[in-house]
């Protein structure tokens, strides 16, 4: 309930923003375009993302025949989930990681690298995959939508401030040296909003993914198991589509410094920590430990 009520405010900062700088420029009909423009770019992409993501890394679809155990697992989970069966993916990389897609649970498809299906046991993949399926559950590709549209919207109209004269709700011009300072700070400001966001609805997915599991602590193995791993592989198709990232289990172009803050994902520790508070074993068993039992 904390993560959603978290979420709803973000939405509700990152709207008051696109708010804030709308009225700053004061020009109504260049705010219509630059959010028709932002709200058209992501319509497509929310009905057609699913496609371009699963060709950007080249997955391909595997079924009982071609892939008994990964894909009867899924069906399990999804059956536990009450979802219905979603596509299921195979994307040959040796890096550890998994996503889902799709614009709603009827048009679902998770993903697993051929890497992370060799690195976890059948106990922590199924984790994996109960958390990916938390996302289906939650339609977090929809959350994740909307606040991109309400960031690419605030870039754009930042953009539209940079070249044209912002004027007040009276229609006198503003300080132009304040002007340009919003117009550069709106839009960091809106993408550590949606990063935020980011933040919150993988913490929820933890959480639900661990209950469709029943065993956070296989889950909490998982990710301390990816993250290990993480660092030495890199995932290819990441590399070269960066905007894909903040789809993935686990963050594969995560680094030090001020991670946490600019960071899609939460810290690996506080979720694996989480995982074992709800498996009642926090500070008993390490995850590695936890997921041998």
């Amino acid at each position: 309930m904390f993560s959603w009520m978290k979420t709803a405010l973000l939405m509700a900062g990152i709207t008051a923003l696109f708010g804030a700088l709308g009225g700053m420029i004061g020009g109504q009909q260049g705010m219509l375009m630059a959010l028709g423009f932002a709200l058209l770019s992501n319509f497509f992409a929310y009905w057609f993302s699913d496609r371009m993501v699963l060709r950007m890394y080249n997955a391909r679809e595997v079924d009982e025949t071609s892939a008994p155990q990964y894909y009867g697992m899924v069906r399990e989970l999804a059956e536990r989930a009450d979802l219905p069966m979603p596509r299921v993916y195979l994307i040959d990389e040796d890096a550890p990681n998994a996503f889902a897609t799709g614009r709603n649970p009827q048009h679902a498809a998770v993903a697993a690298t051929t890497g992370i299906l060799r690195v976890l046991s059948a106990r922590e993949l199924r984790g994996v995959m109960a958390h990916e399926l938390a996302h289906v559950k939650h339609r977090d590709i929809l959350i994740s939508t909307v606040s991109a549209t309400m960031a690419g919207a605030i870039s754009a109209l930042a953009n539209f401030a940079m070249f044209f004269s912002s004027r007040d709700s009276e229609g006198r011009p503003t300080n132009p040296i304040a002007s340009m300072a919003v117009a550069m700070l709106a839009p960091f400001a809106a993408m550590l909003i949606q990063m935020a966001i980011s933040r919150a609805r993988e913490f929820e997915a933890d959480r639900l993914g661990a209950e469709i599991a029943g065993d956070p602590q296989a889950l909490a193995s998982a990710l301390d198991k990816i993250h290990r791993y993480a660092q030495g592989i890199p995932l290819e198709a990441a590399q070269r589509h960066p905007e894909t990232a903040q789809m993935m289990i686990m963050n594969p172009l995560s680094g030090g410094g001020l991670s946490g803050l600019f960071s899609t994902h939460p810290p690996t520790e506080e979720r694996v920590e989480r995982l074992m508070r709800m498996a009642g074993a926090a500070g008993t068993h390490s995850p590695s430990e936890g997921a041998r039992r």
